[in-house]
């Protein structure tokens, strides 16, 4: 339903405070180019486009697979690009929606919370499934990463699939998300995103950037949103502001300066109660939370960026950055309904804090030796985390007929319980070597060093340790002709047990787990660049999992081993002056080959929690023209199907089909007003589940929403 159509006065407030800001000097970036031949792309004005061809595609650079700056077309690895014009289309503007519909990648984390958590190939969460704004992660410290929440600001985001370790480092054997920021260019550029919808939501963006002299240019974008939420206690609101100066004083040489802020007060909502993992729909919309609870995450972060062409053949570049993350949570997370005795029991009582500080520096350098193109590069960093907490294990059982919410009544303060200290050394070589006219060897390796420290200020659970894990890459494309090539690759990635910052006395012992991939696959573009397909099949196996020793099922060890073998498709094409159509597909098989959990029941053969065997993506783009403008009418479909919420494969959350629809006006080629329906059909879903001796409750997916939108550039 839709109500409480309001632009809120705090939105407002954002557009005269980030004008003025434009005159001043301010930043944002993107990824630096190897070569004078790559520089900087001219940023996408606003909905000026009018035509697939001229969108991110399989004849695109990109540095996200691979640091050598090798197109789409020629790498031999599985790769995603999704650019701004068509999530505007589609009426997406969360981060999560927008990588989730990418082949094979399924959302997690509820819609009010904004967290980037998924499921891929097989894996699922953080510590397999990464996530990097311009090739840089920032250090996970739970399972939860928050930023970036939305889109605004950015031009692209690009999906390496499987192990990337390679590129990224440890913590990626599903896949790695890439978000690319818009960058600064000598054409003024002035944007506008006005939005309302359902549950009062509102959003408010403003983008701008130019040149300030013959050498300086600058990006700056504010953002600012706000809703009451479609649950009790739902009400989320934040904002943020992006800034990017840019120095070139010669074609050869660049500098950048960037500096970011973002303050989120999520919904304070964990997920409604189950039974046997399907949703319970009489509590669907009750909220089982602490009326007084409370969520705050604060991120600031400070970059400085160099690029120096020294010649034809060689540059180097060098990036300076600086994170840090404010975050606590008061809430009550775990819920367990009994229906027979129509009493819901809360656990989980938790308030705690987390600061982290990374900072790190990455110093990179390209070369061109003939028909070879070399990056060579070492990057450094240090995090330092420090956890307050409290220590409330109580479960609270009431009837379901008392009130859903309740005061914040735990007699566990909260204390600083320990520090954490990571100091990490990556070392990495690539070399794109073409051997001819139709055949490309890519070869990789990659060696991270951690040595990790922590410092327990309560109990006796202090102790020093380092972490090392190697990753390789070995890739072979063959052209068949100029928009078609075939590839293959193995490769090995690795990922920590559990995340590596809050490493205890538990798992002290435990090393980084091991995945090792195969895959082969084909790109192709046709109708003379009316369209383009993939499809890639892959097996990875991951081992050194954690499980149970089968001697005592209470002491824990590593050993385990999963696997997840799969086939993936995706097609984007131009069926005619009006008609666009874009879909995926993919279907994994997911077991884990030795598993004990606690008790000794053996849970080899298994699916893992929250992994779909299939899961596809379709959108049809209808576009006419008349007198008034031009219009675009959108259908999109989401398909996940039957996942399991516990390793015993017995609590069941059912597939789903989900349906959204888009209209849009251009009456100019500098204005575009949007009307989006999400879940046309209201549909009741889950994005994942849990089921366990505390907890048994889902995350559902969002109702029915209304948004209306207007999208302007001056």
């Amino acid at each position: 339903m839709m109500n409480h159509f309001t632009l809120p006065a705090v939105l407002i407030g954002l557009a005269p405070a980030a004008l003025a800001m434009a005159a001043e000097p301010t930043p944002e970036p993107t990824q630096a180019s190897p070569s004078r031949a790559e520089a900087p792309a001219q940023l996408p004005t606003v909905h000026v486009t009018d035509s697939a061809e001229d969108r991110p595609g399989l004849s695109k650079a990109t540095v996200s697979g691979s640091r050598t700056g090798l197109a789409t077309l020629d790498l031999p690895a599985s790769l995603d690009s999704v650019d701004e014009q068509t999530w505007q289309e589609r009426g997406d503007s969360r981060m999560a929606d927008i990588i989730g519909r990418t082949v094979g990648m399924t959302p997690l984390s509820a819609t009010s919370y904004n967290s980037l958590s998924f499921s891929t190939r097989g894996f699922t969460g953080t510590n397999s499934v990464g996530i990097a704004e311009d090739g840089i992660r920032l250090g996970v410290a739970s399972t939860t990463t928050p930023y970036p929440a939305n889109s605004w600001g950015y031009e692209r985001v690009e999906v390496l699939r499987g192990p990337a370790s390679i590129v990224y480092g440890t913590g990626t054997t599903g896949a790695t998300a890439n978000v690319v920021r818009k960058q600064p260019t000598r054409e003024t550029v002035r944007e506008v995103l006005l939005g309302t919808g359902s549950h009062g939501t509102a959003k408010l963006g403003l983008g701008m950037g130019g040149a300030l002299s013959d050498t300086l240019t600058y990006r700056l974008d504010a953002y600012g949103h706000r809703t009451d939420g479609e649950h009790d206690m739902a009400r989320a609101s934040g904002g943020k502001l992006m800034s990017t100066l840019r120095w070139q004083p010669t074609s050869a040489l660049r500098l950048e300066l960037l500096a970011d802020v973002s303050d989120e007060k999520p919904a304070r909502y964990f997920g409604t109660p189950t039974v046997n993992g399907r949703i319970v729909p009489e509590l669907l919309g009750r909220n089982f939370n602490t009326d007084d609870s409370d969520i705050r995450i604060k991120d600031r972060r400070v970059r400085g960026r160099m690029l120096y062409e020294v010649n034809d053949w060689l540059s180097l570049s060098n990036e300076l950055y600086h994170f840090k993350a404010d975050r606590y949570w008061r809430n009550i997370e775990a819920y367990r309904y009994d229906p027979a005795a129509q009493t819901i029991s809360r656990g989980d009582y938790l308030e705690l804090s987390h600061d982290l500080e990374q900072t790190g520096n990455r110093l990179e350098s390209r070369i061109k030796a003939g028909a070879h193109q070399l990056a060579v590069g070492w990057e450094a960093n240090r995090a330092r985390f420090r956890y307050a907490g409290n220590s409330d294990s109580r479960t609270v059982t009431r009837p379901i007929g008392d009130t859903g919410i309740v005061p914040w009544d735990s007699p566990s303060a909260m204390v600083p319980r320990f520090t954490t200290e990571a100091t990490t050394h990556d070392f990495y070589a690539e070399d794109a070597w073409t051997l001819s006219d139709r055949w490309l060897l890519l070869a990789g390796l990659r060696r991270d060093l951690t040595d990790f420290s922590r410092n327990d200020l309560i109990g006796s659970g202090s102790f020093d340790k380092t972490l090392g894990g190697t990753a390789w890459r070995l890739g072979l494309t063959h052209k068949l002709s100029a928009q078609t090539s075939l590839y293959g690759q193995v490769s090995q990635g690795h990922d920590p047990v559990t995340n590596v910052l809050t490493l205890n006395l538990a798992n002290r012992d435990f090393k980084l787990t091991t995945a090792r991939q195969a895959e082969v696959g084909i790109k192709q573009q046709f109708g003379e660049g009316r369209g383009e397909w993939t499809a890639a099949l892959y097996r990875i196996e991951k081992k050194d999992i954690i499980t149970r020793d089968p001697n005592n099922s209470q002491v824990s060890v590593q050993g385990g081993k999963q696997h997840s073998q799969g086939l993936e498709l995706s097609a984007v094409t131009r069926l005619s002056p009006h008609w666009r159509l874009e879909g995926n597909y993919a279907l994994v098989d997911a077991k884990y080959d030795e598993l004990i959990e606690a008790g000794g029941a053996d849970r080899s053969g298994k699916r893992p929690p929250n992994v779909a065997r299939n899961t596809a993506n379709l959108w049809a783009h209808y576009t006419t023209h008349s007198d008034l403008g031009r219009w675009q009418a959108s259908l999109g479909a989401r398909a996940v199907g039957q996942r399991f919420a516990d390793n015993a494969n017995t609590a069941t959350s059912p597939g789903y089909t989900v349906w959204d629809a888009a209209l849009s006006w251009r009456p100019g080629p500098r204005s575009t007003y949007r009307l989006t329906v999400r879940n046309l059909t209201d549909k009741v879903y889950t994005y994942s589940a849990v089921s366990n001796a505390k907890a048994s409750q889902a995350y559902p997916g969002e109702g029915r929403r209304v948004d209306l939108t207007a999208e302007l550039a001056f």
